[in-house]
């Protein structure tokens, strides 16, 4: 296996890996343009958006500056939003849902480190996918951690650090997050 299909399916890699340093520098690229991008050329920031993500659904909308590892491995529904300086750690796949409604300074870390120092110290990273379903509020300052799923309809408080999967209806809070409340239909 390459270091890029083993850093997708969730193994050890090295990310000092020539093709991915690449991926890593085209993303960045992008990024600089999208970043520095007149505020009222919002076709042109789109059609960077297109360029920079795996796929993205209609009337997506990510408000500058913006930060992410490769771009490609991020997929979002119809109507997603992301407020200012939101990062997307995506060595593994980064799902968001239709009318997923993203904060200011919110943070998914798909990557992650092994526990073991001399492993760690080896410079061997991982990831571990996250999937944010549909109609999902995340506030300000929360960050995402490695291999979390997050329902439909969860409202993820200001500040959270989600640590762990939560299911669909429920008001998400805390360090770590734990469920507040249900959503009642």
């Amino acid at each position: 296996m390459t270091e890029k299909e083993k850093m997708l399916s969730g193994q050890l890699y090295q990310a000092g890996d020539p093709e991915l340093v690449k991926e890593r520098l085209k993303a960045r690229k992008l990024i600089k343009t999208f970043n520095n991008s007149d505020p009222e050329g919002s076709e042109f920031r789109i059609s960077l958006l297109r360029k920079l993500l795996g796929s993205s659904g209609k009337n997506i909308w990510i408000e500058p500056p913006f930060y992410c590892d490769y771009g490609s491995n991020i997929h979002v529904g119809d109507d997603v939003f992301f407020n200012f300086n939101c990062v997307v750690l995506d060595v593994t796949p980064v799902r968001l849902g239709d009318r997923v409604f993203v904060a200011p300074n919110v943070q998914f870390y798909a990557a992650t480190h092994p526990i073991d120092a001399k492993i760690r110290g080896e410079l061997w990273e991982f990831g571990k996918a996250i999937t944010i379903g549909n109609d999902v509020w995340i506030g300000g300052a929360s960050v995402i951690c490695p291999g979390v799923t997050i329902g439909d309809r969860v409202v993820i408080g200001a500040g959270s650090v989600v640590t762990k999967s939560f299911p669909s209806d429920v008001v998400i809070a805390g360090n770590p997050a734990r469920i507040i409340r249900k959503i009642e239909a």
